[in-house]
């Protein structure tokens, strides 16, 4: 920690002391509920918690100190050199204290030094000489090096669908210094990128630097995708960045899994009277004097005209019977039947019923009845008003 302003003007002991402060806070979770032994320097520190009336910032610094069990320990500087050696400037080469020091303690040490010359992988002769050697790039690369001019179709429908996609680019495609690089410029025209054509032999060299890493710290794939794009191109290469970090086993371990977002409902839109038609069952209800105390609520989506039948029960052949009696006897066959999930609904009797009529039978996504919310908010009226009869009815 660097000092501030006026903590530069401390002095040598409230400075020492500062300094015991904020380590022991930094170390919080490992010295809080277990006695520790503090190292110092500066004899004074000893008396530190026996400061008869400390005031003012002492004061807080001590009872802040309070919370923690340890115990003082004067140290000589000289023996201190473990803590000192950190805040001390580094000496000159030429140091005779460091040198003498060095003998005395017997850290010299022999060094030989080996020196090897090694050809750079990226120079611009072994990147060419890699495009050469690369099947999709070669054939644009040697036209290239013969003419500026774009080879005609029949010389370039032999190639591979790669070395097609490169004569594509023609145009953006340039020699500098007998590599092929590609000039690319923003949509606004504002930038403008020289891209190394890769050879597919250093694909994976490059995507291990942009992504892999310790510099980079496992991008995700737009921003390994854009980083890659600032130095390079090649054919595929979004397919190649998505499916690398894609089987990268430590971005996908940091990532975590993938939420699953949730589909937004979606508006179903009908354009014929009598389509599309909601039914759902309403109860258990209290038992009328006829003995029913369930209701079959059915709705048109289109005129959201709305028909409550009571029945007594909620069984399948219940609900086909009044389906038919009080709806398609009156209204004729709808085309679309939309329903819950409720067994009554999904019954082999229904289900027949449907086909022998025609209707196309949807169906509510389990658990979430806001997918038939039409005939549930009608539900609520229902009730609602019933409740206000039976008021009125027991007064």
């Amino acid at each position: 920690k660097s000092l501030g302003k006026p903590e530069r003007n401390y002095c040598v002991t409230r400075k020492e002391l500062l300094a015991i402060v904020k380590s022991i806070e930094h170390f919080h979770h490992y010295l809080y509920g277990r006695k520790f032994l503090l190292r110092t320097d500066h004899a004074s520190l000893r008396w530190l918690l026996n400061f008869r009336e400390p005031e003012g910032q002492i004061a807080r610094w001590i009872q802040r100190l309070q919370e923690y069990d340890f115990e003082i320990q004067h140290r000589k500087g000289t023996s201190h050199g473990n803590a000192d050696e950190l805040s001390r400037r580094p000496c000159k080469e030429s140091c005779k204290h460091c040198t003498n020091a060095e003998k005395k303690f017997g850290m010299e040490t022999d060094i030989s030094v080996k020196i090897l010359t090694t050809e750079d992988a990226w120079s611009l002769s072994e990147v060419q000489k890699a495009q050469l050697e690369d099947p999709a790039t070669r054939p644009i690369l040697e036209k290239k090096l013969n003419s500026e001019d774009r080879p005609s179709w029949e010389e370039i429908a032999p190639e591979s669908p790669a070395t097609k996609r490169y004569w594509d680019l023609w145009d953006s495609l340039h020699l500098k210094d007998g590599v092929l690089y590609r000039k690319w410029e923003s949509d606004d025209g504002s930038s403008c990128r020289w891209q190394l054509i890769l050879s597919k032999s250093r694909i994976q060299e490059v995507l291990r630097e942009t992504h892999d890493s310790a510099s980079v710290g496992l991008f995700g794939v737009m921003k390994t995708l854009s980083k890659t794009r600032e130095r390079f191109y090649w054919d595929r290469l979004h397919a190649d960045v998505e499916k690398w970090c894609r089987e990268c086993h430590a971005y996908g371990a940091r990532k975590g899994p993938k939420t699953r977002t949730k589909g937004r409902l979606q508006r179903c839109n009908v354009g014929a009277l009598f389509e599309r038609m909601a039914l759902d069952i309403l109860g258990h209800l209290p038992v009328t004097t006829k003995g029913n105390r369930y209701v079959l609520v059915l709705m048109d989506y289109f005129t959201k005209w709305p028909e409550a039948i009571p029945t007594p029960d909620q069984e399948a052949s219940t609900v086909a019977e009044e389906l038919v009696r009080a709806w398609i006897s009156r209204y004729g066959v709808h085309m679309i039947l939309h329903s819950d999930q409720g067994t009554n609904f999904n019954s082999a009797l229904f289900t027949e019923l449907c086909k022998l009529l025609g209707i196309l039978k949807t169906g509510t996504t389990a658990l979430h009845p806001e997918s038939d919310g039409m005939v549930e908010k009608f539900n609520r009226t229902i009730l609602k008003s019933s409740i206000f009869i039976c008021i009125e009815e027991s007064d």
